[in-house]
């Protein structure tokens, strides 16, 4: 179904009462989805929108994020989750597991599931109607691959012997509509470019068992071997980096145990010099292992924890906690380690030079783009931010100028680094951050209301954000090698579609001014593209100018301007006013 690309003919924010409908249609639909679910996946204070296809599918989605449903015929009766949706509540849908992560390589090909690339437990085959929608997995990854419907009922599978089809396939992981997200991502490390294994997570954390405690209701042919398992990891978290097999490589040699454990103790002070700030702490032992000390490795070189002289990756993090380099807590509940802090006075910490990464120094293949064309397209949008009154105090305190804007992260360093200053860190939970009469004014003075109770302390991870939401925020806009700032966010462009005296169409487009580009040079190219006439003229009562095209193109201005100029959907709106 979305095999192909093809442009939607509108895009539409949802009213309450379509937000209302929605939520009914999903509830009706689907026997699991509780108010409590349907919030996880369609927060009530986010906006969401609607698109609409020329097939007469519809797709509902988080404004500026993810797709989360699509309805097949428009009117209800077939609407499922995307991936999206299942990879924030799995349960929301039963799913079929593959015999074999290699198996997925079809399913993101486009095929359909058939009987013999499932996986039938001990238990028999689970019970099915036809027509239901149900999810597609591999074996040790908790993440849909896809969604599709069955083909025919579990009583009939069994008497066809399991063969034929079993689920027609509607959605997959790196299909049109996964990759019309405004930030493509996948849950996990075994998320391939074309295939998908097992979550290295999992594996990583100990909940993927040694060979001697495997799961007996699990078939060890299914296991993914260490070898494809290193694959994984390296093809995830080593940025732009391949996977290299050893024995392809001449001269390469396997590492003895003490060749592991000394380039496991590089890895980690590499990372921890490096990547990990305090404000990432405390971090999962999976997550630092996977995101900081595996980016850290020598290009090239395969680092397996298995072929260490601690074998598991909780009893080498255990280890260096017990040296004093770093402190860790083992979270019983999620079965991991947790590293909590570092102790960067300890002496291997401070006797260990970082290596500093070569730069790809490679420039960027013209492909037959003029400079002027790519210096057209260059087009750069960030939001910064300017130290207010209530925050002031903090900046000064680290000696950190008020003048000057700051991005979001180097604003959340600043508190940060006040935090470690003043030693705020509550001793008894590392994650928590007690609030000194400075750090509380700039935090919640004037937000409180009168009488109520200033709070005490705050989480980390609220600790930011709540930081730079006290600060002015501003936004810049470059293009070529022009830079504007401005205060306040940053307005996007408008597309209006209305008709004229005499049932014509004219499509106004406004606000392009924010993004640096001049009214007359659009118009004229645009008067070319559209084969239509074009005209300037002022917004009345406002700054600014507007272009008129004559013509219902209000697709093909947003096209233009995303291919042609880099605008990003985010900051375009459509409206069409002409349609009833």
């Amino acid at each position: 179904m979305f095999k192909k690309a093809v442009d939607a003919k509108s895009h539409q924010r949802l009213s309450g009462a379509d937000r209302k409908k929605l939520r009914r249609t999903i509830r009706d639909r689907f026997s699991n989805a509780s108010d409590a679910l349907l919030d996880l996946i369609l927060p009530p204070k986010a906006e969401l929108s609607v698109s609409k296809y020329p097939n007469r599918v519809l797709v509902y989605g988080l404004e500026g994020e993810c797709p989360m449903f699509f309805d097949v015929d428009g009117r209800g009766r077939d609407i499922f989750p995307t991936v999206y949706a299942l990879w924030r509540v799995p349960e929301l849908l039963p799913a079929f597991v593959l015999k074999g992560g290699d198996v997925s390589r079809f399913m993101l090909g486009g095929a359909d599931l058939m009987f013999p690339g499932i996986r039938i437990t001990t238990e028999g085959l689970p019970s099915f109607s036809s027509g239901e929608p149900w999810a597609v997995k591999v074996p040790g990854n908790p993440a849909a691959i896809a969604v599709g419907t069955t083909t025919m009922s579990s009583t009939e599978a069994l008497k066809a012997g399991l063969r034929g089809k079993a689920l027609k396939i509607c959605h997959y992981y790196r299909d049109t509509l996964w990759e019309s997200a405004e930030n493509c991502h996948v849950p996990n490390a075994g998320f391939l470019e074309d295939v998908v294994f097992e979550d290295p997570a999992l594996f990583l954390s100990g909940r993927a068992s040694d060979s001697s405690e495997v799961d007996p209701s699990v078939d060890p042919g299914n296991m993914i071997s260490n070898e494809d398992m290193r694959e994984v990891i390296d093809a995830d978290t080593a940025s732009s980096e391949t996977y290299v097999d050893e024995s392809n490589i001449e001269g390469q040699h396997s590492l003895c145990v003490e060749e592991v454990d000394a380039l496991l103790d590089k890895c980690l002070l590499q990372a921890l010099h490096t990547t990990i700030k305090e404000k990432d702490l405390p971090i999962p032992g999976s997550t630092f292992w996977s995101s900081h000390v595996l980016p850290c490795r020598p290009p090239g070189i395969t680092l397996d924890i298995k072929k260490s002289s601690h074998k598991k990756l909780s009893k080498w993090l255990q280890a260096k906690a017990s040296g004093g380099l770093i402190s860790v807590k083992e979270d019983k509940h999620k079965k991991e380690v947790i590293l909590f802090s570092v102790n960067r006075n300890h002496p291997d910490y401070m006797s260990y030079k970082p290596e500093k990464k070569e730069v790809d120094k490679t420039g960027p293949s013209t492909n037959n783009v003029s400079s002027e064309e790519r210096v057209q397209k260059s087009l750069e949008v960030s939001e910064i931010y300017k130290p207010s009154v209530h925050v002031n105090p903090i900046f000064a305190s680290v000696g950190a100028e008020t003048s000057r804007l700051y991005t979001a992260s180097e604003a959340s360093e600043i508190v940060f680094q006040y935090v470690e200053k003043e030693n705020l860190v509550k001793p008894s939970n590392k994650s928590t951050v007690t609030l000194d009469a400075t750090l509380c004014d700039a935090l919640f003075k004037g937000a409180i209301k009168k009488g109520s109770t200033y709070p005490t302390e705050i989480h980390k991870k609220d600790l930011g954000q709540t930081f730079i939401g006290r600060m002015q925020a501003h936004h810049c806009v470059t293009r070529g090698n022009d830079t504007v700032v401005r205060k306040g966010a940053l307005k996007p462009i408008q597309i209006m579609t209305e008709r004229r005296q005499g049932n014509k169409k004219v499509t106004k487009l406004s606000g392009m001014e924010s993004f640096l580009l001049d009214s007359e040079t659009l118009a004229s190219e645009l008067q070319k593209k559209c084969a239509s006439s074009t005209t300037v003229a002022e917004l009345p009562g406002k700054k600014g100018e507007e272009v008129l095209v004559q013509g219902g193109v209000i697709d093909d201005l947003a096209r233009y301007l995303v291919e042609q100029y880099g605008v990003p959907k985010r900051y375009i709106e459509v409206l069409d006013k002409t349609k009833r």
